[in-house]
């Protein structure tokens, strides 16, 4: 059986790997095979697999890349992800890619799918909107209809139909792999020592890059892992990240605060594969199926509307109290105008149930960390002292 060490340095070889190797390998092993990017918050990935297709999470460049031609296409006073998106596109990192799913997280991921029809014509690209009325007679119409459309568009790229038991099929993997997912949050919210959350992060990203069905197996793989080695047990407080939902933070960062005595025991990282908090039924229609998870087993985040004011935030709190979390530290992209504006809300949230946080914001090519590993490591220290 192979260790967490050995598992983790393979995750991270893939998730340094801007020029998708695996992804490539995985098109070229068979003709007529398609891949589909998707950009973050939330993709239905069961539509994707229905359809033959491998789901690849496109994140941006990271820090593994200097944006040069990306700079020329948006303003400097955005987030980096949309400019260093179109780099890969412009240095060919993504030529090999058939389709792209643009999902509703702001403007300016929106225009990011107008951009990349003007720039790549030949590449099929989708604008996926979803619903800001949780009503099933209103949003949830709205919804089945853009799911609807995104399943003929997929048929169209494919030449293949997308039958319901197709989609059935797939929703029974993806909902194995949710609970896998839930599986290795909840040892971290356990045993975080044994489960570090600069692991977790790197099985996540790398598990929306390759087949579920191969990520399925890495899950388990390092779940067993884990509860095979002693890790040693440190005196780090516990602590919850929110507002990383999109433009992702360097690695190093995640490591910075960890290693500034924090253990991450809850985060909105990378959402995809765990925006879906339940299984989603496999009998019935599953085009409504993946409606009414949407509407009513979803997380709260950002770029999701929360119709009352006084209840932001609340679904923050319940989740700091569900992993006993001591403190919050809300980190988010420079110039992310979803979250941004949610800060003030959430914080006085935090506040008035008397939950310690720090906030501040990074971009994904951060490069100075000692500042953020004072700031997290004071943040520590003040609790253990004062709360």
């Amino acid at each position: 059986m192979a260790s967490t060490a050995e598992l983790i340095a393979a995750c991270q070889t893939r998730f340094e790997d801007i020029d998708f190797k695996d992804a490539r390998a995985w098109k070229a092993a068979q003709p007529g095979r398609k891949v589909v990017g998707f950009l973050p918050v939330y993709v239905p990935l069961e539509m994707i697999h229905a359809a033959g297709c491998l789901p690849l999470g496109i994140f941006g460049g990271g820090d593994q890349m200097e944006v040069i031609h990306g700079d020329a296409y948006y303003q400097s006073y955005i987030c980096r992800i949309p400019r260093s998106t179109i780099e890969l596109g412009v240095t060919n990192r993504l030529d090999f890619v058939d389709g792209m799913i643009f999902p509703f997280v702001c403007d300016v991921i929106r225009n990011l799918s107008g951009m990349w029809k003007l720039m790549f014509p030949n590449v099929w690209s989708k604008f996926f909107d979803t619903p800001q009325n949780f009503d099933p007679e209103i949003g949830g119409v709205y919804y089945q209809a853009e799911l609807q459309e995104l399943r003929q568009g997929l048929e169209t790229l494919t030449g293949r139909a997308i039958t319901d038991d197709d989609l059935r099929r797939s929703i029974a993997l993806y909902n194995e792999n949710r609970d896998l997912v839930r599986a290795v949050y909840a040892l971290r919210a356990r045993q975080p020592w044994k489960a570090p959350t600069s692991d977790v992060y790197l099985l996540m990203r790398v598990g929306l890059t390759m087949p579920v069905e191969e990520h399925n197996q890495l899950l388990r793989d390092y779940m067993a892992a884990a509860a095979a080695e002693d890790r040693p047990k440190r005196d780090n407080v516990r602590i919850a990240i929110f507002g990383s939902f999109c433009e992702q933070p360097p690695l190093n960062l995640i490591k910075s605060i960890e290693m500034a005595g924090c253990y991450v025991v809850e985060d909105d990282y990378s959402l995809v594969n765990r925006f879906i908090t339940e299984a989603i039924p496999t009998d019935g229609d599953p085009i409504a199926a993946l409606s009414l998870a949407y509407l009513q087993k979803s997380v709260e985040t950002s770029c999701k509307y929360v119709p009352k004011e006084e209840d932001k935030g609340v679904f923050h709190v319940e989740r700091v109290r569900a992993v006993a979390a001591e403190g919050v530290i809300y980190a988010t992209p420079s110039f992310c105008d979803p979250a941004l504006l949610d800060r003030p809300m959430i914080c006085a949230r935090l506040s008035e149930a008397k939950i310690p946080y720090i906030a501040f914001k990074y971009a994904e090519n951060s490069g100075q960390m000692q500042p953020i590993r004072e700031q997290a490591g004071t943040f520590a220290d003040s609790i253990k002292l004062w709360s």
